[in-house]
């Protein structure tokens, strides 16, 4: 089975779904990562953002990813590269990919990035079989499907640990600890251990 994930920005993909990314390659599943934007100078160093290349080729290997696409667009600047352009872009790589299942953001997640992805990508999948929407932050988030990573969680932690630049400390939501916190919250509304969870946006029999 072919797999995309859509992430704004990079570790989304690792905060919202890492464990079950992992779960998709140990079962032998082809899993995709499309990441809309990029860090610029002078908002970010140069260190800073070749140091970011090597966090995500290390979150990577971790998961198991087959394909990284970039699509190099300004962080937090979305809003004004053109919803056109943008669903250009995200449309395209969709059909190139052609997944049976599509990971976007939240639609009505506070940053702006997250949302525009979400509607770019929710108009683009529209012939796909399974596309589910994930969060890791927004009280917003109601989800409908939940999946175990009880066996996955460690492997979560470790590709979020890659990401040394976006780690911080407990009770930061983006410090390992509460990343775990969070995984086994999500674990006791299902019943499980450790789970993700999403809101189901369409599927097709």
């Amino acid at each position: 089975m072919r797999v995309l994930v859509i992430a704004p920005h990079p570790d989304d993909e690792v905060l919202g779904c890492g464990g079950t990314i992992k779960k998709h390659t140990n079962k032998g599943d082809e899993v995709h990562l499309c990441i809309v934007t990029r860090a610029y100078t002078p908002d970010w160093t140069q260190e800073f953002i070749e140091n970011r290349k090597k966090e995500i080729s290390c979150a990577n290997e971790v998961l198991g990813i087959k394909e990284t696409i970039f699509l190099d667009l300004p962080t937090v600047k979305l809003d004004r590269v053109g919803q056109k352009k943008l669903y250009d872009l995200i449309s395209g790589n969709i059909g190139k990919v052609k997944p049976e299942t599509l990971y976007l953001p939240f639609a009505k997640d506070s940053n702006k990035d997250h949302q525009l992805v979400f509607e770019a990508g929710f108009i683009a999948s529209k012939a796909l079989k399974k596309v589910l929407s994930y969060s890791y932050e927004s009280p917003l988030f109601m989800p409908n499907i939940y999946i175990d990573i009880s066996d996955t969680l460690e492997d979560k932690l470790k590709a979020m640990s890659c990401y040394k630049s976006e780690l911080k400390e407990y009770p930061h939501p983006r410090s390992l600890e509460a990343i775990k916190v969070l995984a086994e919250k999500r674990g006791t509304e299902a019943g499980l251990k450790a789970a993700e969870a999403f809101m189901l946006i369409r599927e097709i029999f």
